[in-house]
């Protein structure tokens, strides 16, 4: 019988009967996930009842405990009340373990569990490459890449570093004003990616005049921000429901931008190696660079990496090779700005060593002692990566029996662990004596770049650069703060200040 003959009495109350049992399918779904999230929640608490918490909402966790510029000072009340680890719940029904205990550091980075599930955020804009690849595809790619940081490799990239340093110097002379501060984050970022695009992808011109490069930093700091935000909100974890709001839709966005940044790079690059005596020549080159070795590199059954791999790679390292030392140089500068007197200590050292700063060579980064413990000082208390996260992939016991079970997330909190009191007494002071040669530290206690097989792999290429970059700065400028803009840190997917870094300028005489 077909609708249209249905009386009106009969058609509603068809559809009186189906809404009552969608109704009836809906309240049994709702029941069961109930029932599903009760369970969850049951068997979460027993598992880790070893480990304490602050008090928590049944449903939303800590969630509304803090507000994002709130996040790490309520990090720090936790290893206050609990010096080891202690449990974040998203919501009622899911839980991260952070841990800021080198003992439990050592453990955890010393195993071979895979990146934790909330990474696949980033991979629309950073690809599958090293930094998110597990098990052996990880280890072939890593074993692939590590001769880029043979050391000889490193050398020459010394003068680079310098010449990319000193025109961000002279932009300073000429825009820098002693009654007025300056926000030098988004110089010093865009003097890293100079450095980096001359050094891994030997990319021939200047990208400090380059407005393509500002607006790939540009999406790159849109991007950090939209990721870090849907990590930290439950709501945006699913695909679906991500897509159709306005931040999901910026992705695509500045996504295409940062891919059209690497794409030319590439496209350059390929376009030399068609070139048959260009080609010849690279790889009769000793060592090559980044870009070079991914060109050139085969796997072990032969084949080359595909044009998606390849892109990850070098969307990977692109923005963490400029992101991480350009976050960790921007707090060193303040660092040393608020503590003049270990500023003049480092400027007069750097003096003795360059003179009038004409030249640095790789033999004068292993002569300044002192810079460098000031530098590891300010990496301590402000960590450019400030976490990693992992999934354990087994159950793990820890030194003190207390044990969590497989499928646990563990947030290795480096900021919390940096700022624990039980691992660095007064933490808060800027002391660099922490460094010295006679001082004794547990091997976990200072990760600035991670820690274990997989810490950051060119983290020896980032220390350089700073090294270059506060020698040069420091025989040039007096860096001073300025106290109507106190910078607030900020847990992004490094540790920026909310409202920027800024520093008074003093040209030296």
């Amino acid at each position: 019988m077909s609708i249209s003959a249905l009386s009106p009495m009969r058609f509603l109350e068809c559809i009186s009967g189906f809404l009552q049992v969608a109704s009836l399918i809906g309240l049994l779904l709702l029941l069961f996930k109930a029932a599903q999230y009760y369970l969850r929640r049951q068997w979460l608490l027993t598992a880790l009842h070893e480990f304490p918490s602050p008090p928590s909402h049944w449903l939303f966790g800590h969630w509304l405990q803090f507000t994002e510029d709130q996040e790490l000072s309520w990090m720090l009340r936790c290893v206050e009340k609990f010096p080891h680890a202690c449990l974040r719940w998203i919501w009622g029904g899911k839980v991260f373990i952070q841990i800021y205990d080198p003992d439990y550091m050592k453990v955890i980075l010393g195993r071979a569990d895979p990146k934790a599930d909330f990474y696949r955020f980033l991979t629309p804009w950073l690809g599958h490459g090293l930094f998110f690849l597990n098990g052996y595809k990880w280890f072939q790619h890593r074993r692939m890449l590590t001769p880029a940081f043979h050391y000889d490799i490193l050398k020459p990239y010394v003068v680079i570093m310098a010449d990319s340093v000193q025109m961000m110097l002279d932009k300073w002379e000429q825009i820098a004003c002693q009654d007025t501060s300056l926000e030098i984050s988004h110089h010093v970022s865009l003097m890293m990616l100079d450095t980096i695009m001359k050094c891994a992808f030997s990319y021939q011109g200047s990208v400090q005049l380059d407005r393509n490069s500002k607006s790939y930093l540009e999406a790159v700091s849109d991007l950090s921000n939209l990721m870090i935000f849907r990590m930290k909100n439950v709501f945006l974890h699913n695909d679906i429901i991500y897509n159709l709001t306005s931040r999901g839709r910026r992705i695509n966005s500045a996504c295409q931008i940062a891919h059209e940044h690497t794409d030319r790079v590439v496209k350059l690059r390929k376009a030399q190696v068609q070139d048959k005596e260009l080609m010849e020549k690279l790889r009769g080159k000793r060592h090559l660079d980044f870009l070079d070795i991914l060109l050139f590199s085969r796997m072990e059954d032969g084949s080359s990496l595909s044009d998606k791999e390849l892109r990850a790679e070098v969307d990977s390292f692109m923005f963490a090779g400029h992101d991480t030392p350009a976050t960790a140089l921007s707090w060193i500068f303040y660092a040393l700005a608020t503590h003049h007197d270990h500023q003049q200590r480092c400027r007069e050292e750097i003096q003795s060593l360059l003179g009038d700063g004409s030249t640095i060579t790789w033999d004068h980064l292993h002569q300044m002692p002192y810079t460098t413990m000031c530098i590891k000082e300010a990496m301590r208390i402000y960590p450019p990566i400030t976490y990693v996260s992992r999934k354990l992939n087994t159950p793990v016991t820890f030194h003190d029996g207390r044990s969590l079970p497989k499928g646990i997330t563990v947030l290795l909190h480096f900021y919390a662990l940096h700022h624990n009191p039980k691992v660095w007494p007064n933490p808060e002071v800027f002391d660099p004596s922490r460094f010295s040669m006679d001082s004794a530290q547990h091997s976990h206690a200072f990760l600035p770049f991670s820690g274990g097989s997989r810490n950051c792999i060119g983290k020896q290429l980032a220390m350089n650069a700073l090294k270059v970059a506060v020698a040069l700065t420091l025989l040039r400028f007096e860096l001073l703060p300025d106290p109507t803009r106190v910078p607030i840190p900020t847990q992004q997917l490094s540790l920026k200040s909310k409202n920027g870094i800024h520093l008074h300028l003093r040209k030296l005489q």
